[in-house]
């Protein structure tokens, strides 16, 4: 039903408008009488042998939502009866901002991908704070709620260190585990901070942070999908060295090598993070490198193209303990995480 109705009518929008359609309709589901009750009865497949204890964080699915489908925490609610094991709100920065300029998020059908220049648009950390714990309450028994975080635009790379606090402190007590987001291609110099020095002294001020807190958050680091072999290690020996407790990989790439899509459509959208069906190898290389050059010393979230079922079995062969959808859940509807289960239980 959805590739054959849903989707195309969704496709008739341009992508930034079917994306606010979807937000409006699930935050409707909230009050079709048994609503939840149907959409677990739908999307959802729970068997002892999917369970994941991960940090601590009792996980009934390793499938996941990656950031940027409920920047605000609008809809998480609605999503964790929908067959997920976690749900990623954000990107989180400590003052709302409009983000980048209009259009920013394209989709290149034939590469089954997209590409988006969004910007950390958001409404800050107070309002995803108060629609946290409004709906909290209504997520279903088992679904983890993760926080990604990061700085506003307006803030240099100095005062970095701040932004990242702020928003994370506002959030410490509302989510169960954190993701500190240095490596989006879409916001001006936010790359820059993917150095040794810039990354660790966020850290820092987070982890001083979470040390004076009676419940320890467990901390992720997202890294980039075009950091080189050696970038890679470092940022493996960062999250070693600084305390925090796990990585996430990768995030969107700024290349365009090998795509479908006419050249001249792709130089017409511009720069922009690609994500999709052309990012599935490079992903799950990384994560592979990461897993075997830590020796599997802390727990990687793997995300980037899963596209089909058989990406998600061999992001979690790569050493992936948990595997987060995005492009893939637009493409294929909100029955993969359930095929995904299926297939790998």
């Amino acid at each position: 039903m959805y590739k054959k109705i849903i989707r195309p009518i969704l496709f008739k929008f341009n992508p930034e408008t079917a994306h606010r359609i979807t937000i409006f309709s699930l935050k409707i589901l909230r009050y079709i009488p048994f609503g939840k009750k149907i959409l677990e009865d739908l999307f959802t497949y729970d068997r002892p042998g999917l369970k994941r204890n991960i940090l601590d964080l009792e996980f009934r699915n390793p499938i996941g939502i990656a950031a940027g489908l409920d920047k605000n925490a609008e809809c998480f609610d609605i999503l964790s009866h929908m067959g997920l094991g976690f749900i990623e709100v954000g990107t989180v920065t400590p003052l709302g901002q409009s983000g980048n300029p209009k259009p920013r998020l394209f989709r290149l059908i034939k590469d089954k991908a997209l590409i988006n220049r969004m910007g950390f648009n958001n409404e800050g950390a107070r309002h995803v704070v108060r629609n946290i714990k409004k709906l909290r309450k209504g997520c279903a028994k088992g679904v983890v709620i993760g926080g990604n975080v990061g700085k506003n635009t307006a803030t240099d790379n100095f005062n970095a260190p701040e932004d990242y606090l702020k928003a994370f402190s506002a959030l410490y007590n509302y989510v169960d585990y954190f993701t500190v987001n240095v490596s989006c291609p879409n916001v001006t110099n936010l790359c820059g901070l993917q150095n040794k020095d810039g990354v660790f002294a966020i850290l820092e001020k987070l982890t001083s942070f979470r040390a004076e807190m009676s419940i320890r958050k467990p901390i992720f680091l997202k890294i980039s999908s075009d950091l080189g072999i050696q970038q890679i290690e470092t940022m493996v020996d960062v999250v070693k060295e600084s305390g925090i407790d796990g990585m996430v990989a990768v995030n969107t790439t700024t290349t365009r090598e090998g795509l479908l899509t006419p050249e001249t459509v792709i130089e017409n959208i511009g720069r922009g993070g690609l994500s999709g069906a052309p990012l599935t190898e490079r992903s799950i290389a990384v994560v592979k490198h990461i897993c075997e050059y830590s020796q599997n010393a802390f727990p990687v979230i793997g995300v980037g193209g899963i596209m089909k079922v058989e990406d998600a079995q061999r992001m979690l062969d790569a050493g992936a303990s948990l595997v987060q959808i995005y492009s893939g859940y637009i493409y294929n509807g909100p029955s993969f995480p359930k095929k995904i289960c299926k297939a790998i239980e």
